[in-house]
């Protein structure tokens, strides 16, 4: 077992006002709260209670009167927790259900005298445009068909470029479904192929991503990923190839509550909706024919906070401002971080080893984070960084570039002698990209050698290609930090782009001992 460290505390950004977002769905009714408004939104608190209001529906066309009192006592806990929590924007919404049941105006009336703030009830088009967002926002360059299953509903939005294109929304919610086919997954299917072929658009997903976000959906990735012994147990942006994806759902969609009861990594409220789920994403495959399913944890709520931001907010780069941000919180000086992004940008271009926009990106994300486990223990902050950047709230990046940078801040801490403890997620990147994140924590070991992780020093030291050697200037007045380690730890990074390690100290030569 590893010790645990001690380690610095994630502190709160006192410039940020607290956003809530009450969302009040067909199955459940939730409540976060983010820190701000911002391109990478951190959740101070996350809270769902699953109440059930649309599962009687397809029925009865009302909410389930057992529900209503379940979600007006969770509504009045959350309002106490806003009021408790200091947040000064609130954004309350209501989806298929509350829009669609005869007594949903009723409840609503309700709702809003324990909240004492007004509940927008969103349109299907606009529960299906702030799904999008929420792909856009935390999904970088997307480009498919979002779908958001929740009880009630399944939106469905071509994304494209950051814009969004055609938009529908279809009655088959996993609670919904379970009452209109009573319960009957044959009827269901009937009813999933009458709705699904009003979409006579469904054939633009071909070859492209289909973003699958919902709770049902996300269950679907946790098994998945539980199957197949997945190395990471981060859900958003898990990509499973379309294929694959077919061959599980048709899988799950045969299956009753009684065989998903042991399997733990379901929650007894989301058994009897993985089926339903599991049918309509197989016959939407069927149909769509993407390239691969892709596991949105952002959605509606997101989506929302998304469309509070300025354009120029907008704009951002979701990996670089979740980065950022980490190393103003964490590291002992983000302008060094940002220094030594523009340090390593000699070693990957001509005549290094070249690489595309997206590897600068990710150099640039590991730059930043290069620091960021200075005061965990010497022994664990390799190990430390690595499953703190693995598992971390990150959005913007997809597992092989997860994978990428928290292997690189290990190679920081640790150099290339323990890999064993890193192996699950080698299998996640590409020899390349393997190549890349030695060179890259190689080079950090040396840099922060020098530079003892402080502005001013890096771009007053740079580095160079100069023939069949490598080679480092540490001008007056840095020549004083020249030393062994910075010696050995120079050697390292040359030997690794194949280079002769040469480091000039004041106007003299000194080579890096081979």
């Amino acid at each position: 077992m590893t010790p645990i460290s001690v380690n610095k505390v994630m502190v709160r950004r006192h410039d940020l006002s607290p956003v809530a977002v009450v969302d009040i769905g067909s199955n459940s009714v939730r409540l976060v709260v983010y820190e701000g408004a911002t391109r990478s939104p951190t959740p101070l608190f996350n809270e769902k209670v699953l109440c059930g209001l649309g599962r009687t529906l397809a029925s009865t066309g009302r909410l389930a009167a057992d529900a209503i009192p379940r979600a007006l006592r969770a509504l009045r806990r959350f309002r106490a927790l806003i009021d408790q929590m200091g947040a000064r924007k609130v954004e309350i919404i209501a989806t298929a259900a509350v829009r669609e049941a005869l007594n949903g105006p009723e409840f609503v009336a309700q709702a809003e005298r324990v909240l004492d703030m007004p509940i927008t009830v969103l349109t299907g088009t606009q529960e299906a445009e702030l799904a999008a967002w929420g792909v856009v926002s935390g999904i970088h360059n997307a480009d498919g068909i979002a779908g958001d299953l929740g009880g009630g509903s399944l939106e469905l939005v071509d994304v494209r470029g950051g814009e969004l294109a055609q938009a529908a929304t279809l009655p088959l919610g996993g609670l919904r479904l379970i009452d209109a086919s009573g319960g009957n997954l044959k009827k269901a299917r009937e009813i999933v192929d009458t709705e699904l072929a009003k979409i006579d658009w469904l054939d633009k997903g071909r070859g492209r991503d289909f973003y699958a976000i919902g709770g049902t959906w996300r269950a679907l990735a946790r098994l998945r990923m539980v199957q197949t012994s997945y190395p990471l147990s981060v859900v958003h942006n898990y990509r499973i190839e379309a294929a694959d994806a077919l061959k599980f759902a048709s899988l799950l969609d045969q299956q009753s509550q009684s065989s998903l009861a042991g399997i733990r990594d379901i929650s007894s409220a989301r058994r009897e909706t993985i089926p339903y789920g599991a049918l309509v994403l197989e016959r939407l495959l069927r149909l769509m024919k993407p390239k691969a399913v892709v596991a949105s944890v952002f959605g509606i709520r997101e989506g929302l906070v998304y469309s509070l931001l300025s354009e120029e907010e907008r704009r951002k780069d979701a990996l670089i401002a979740a980065c950022d941000d980490l190393a103003r919180r964490r590291s002992r000086s983000v302008d060094s971080a940002y220094e030594l992004c523009f340090w390593t940008d000699a070693l990957f271009r001509a005549p290094g080893l070249p690489e595309t926009s997206e590897q600068r990106r990710l150099r640039h994300a590991a730059c930043l984070l290069s620091d960021i486990g200075w005061q965990a223990h010497p022994d664990y902050r390799g190990i430390q960084s690595l499953n703190l950047v693995a598992h971390g709230n990150f959005i913007g990046v997809d597992h092989p570039g997860r994978a990428f940078l928290a292997l690189t801040l290990y190679y920081r801490a640790e150099g290339n002698m323990k890999d064993e403890l890193s192996q699950s997620l080698i299998e996640l990147v590409d020899k390349d990209m393997l190549k890349r994140a030695r060179i890259l924590g190689a080079a950090f070991r040396a840099a922060h050698t020098v530079s003892a992780a402080m502005p001013g020093v890096l771009t007053n030291t740079p580095i160079a290609y100069e023939g069949s050697r490598l080679v480092w200037t540490l001008p007056e007045p840095y020549s004083n930090l020249e030393g062994e380690r910075v010696d050995r730890r120079f050697r390292d990074l040359a030997n690794l782009v194949e280079r002769d390690g040469e480091i000039r100290v004041g106007s003299s030569v000194q080579l890096a001992a081979s």
